[in-house]
């Protein structure tokens, strides 16, 4: 395993939350309603450093750089894959995916995936207006599955 894993019982375990720039405003509410519940669910917003990059595609190696830190108990990615086809949608959506999937196993982090990929998303203010609170409803889905994720971890054997 790449990177070690802070010490469990450590009450100053950290969070990554990375997140792409494109479609900012909206991706912004992820983040947002994350610290929101993460707060109810006891980890302080102060445990919780945010890390903005480019785009989604570039979400999978500041994860694994922060996962090798061994600073973090979790990391979060959140980005909104659109535009530029249905092939090159796919293809960046698989990438990212894939990415973090293999960063989370060959580090041992737990990665919280709140990339989305909607098919149909257009600039009007309805499609805008409809993301800006799904978004919200994704950060806190995002907060609650790091949180479960972390304790259920937790209670796991530790690995050698």
């Amino acid at each position: 395993m790449s990177g070690t894993q802070p010490d469990r019982g450590r009450s100053d375990r950290r969070i990554a939350f990375v997140q792409s720039s494109w479609h900012k405003d909206l991706v912004d509410q992820i983040h947002s309603a994350f610290v929101t519940e993460a707060g109810q669910l006891g980890i302080a917003e102060s445990r919780v450093d945010r890390f903005e990059v480019t785009g989604a595609f570039e979400i999978p190696l500041h994860a694994k750089r922060l996962a090798e830190s061994g600073a973090y108990e979790a990391i979060v990615a959140a980005g909104l894959v659109v535009d530029g086809g249905i092939y090159r949608h796919e293809f960046v959506a698989d990438a990212v995916i894939g990415g973090l999937m293999r960063v989370q196993l060959d580090s041992g982090v737990a990665v919280i995936s709140a990339v989305l990929t909607p098919h149909h998303f257009h600039e009007h203010e309805a499609h805008r207006a409809f993301f800006f609170e799904h978004l919200q409803t994704k950060g806190t889905e995002a907060a609650r599955a790091c949180a479960h994720t972390v304790e259920a971890l937790d209670r796991l054997p530790a690995s050698n």
